[in-house]
């Protein structure tokens, strides 16, 4: 039987996934990828605490709304580093200081 405890150690998994490949990746696609790990984490946690607390689609709700949160940033994320790269052609993040004040 799949219980909760299963759900939320997937969720922890994927977090912890999500963040190492943000914290080691030096390209920034890579790091975007890491940021939708876990906005996917979060999103197995708000469904899983929805159906094991109390059974409504709340979680599915939230879960819809991080998705589009997702879709959004990504779009955002690639489009300024399509600039980037056309600019400075890379896009390895510590090669890329153009953003600062």
């Amino acid at each position: 039987m799949v219980g909760l405890q299963h759900y939320l150690i997937l969720g922890a998994v994927l977090f912890v996934c999500g963040l190492l490949t943000i914290l080691l990746k030096r390209n920034a696609i890579g790091i975007l990828m890491g940021v939708e790990l876990i906005l996917n984490s979060a999103n197995i946690n708000y469904i899983a605490f929805a159906r094991y607390s109390s059974g409504t689609y709340d979680g599915q709700i939230f879960a819809v709304f991080v998705i589009m949160l997702a879709a959004a940033e990504a779009a955002i994320g690639l489009a300024i580093l399509v600039t980037l790269f056309r600019n400075r052609r890379t896009i390895d993040v510590a090669d890329i200081d153009t953003l600062k004040g």
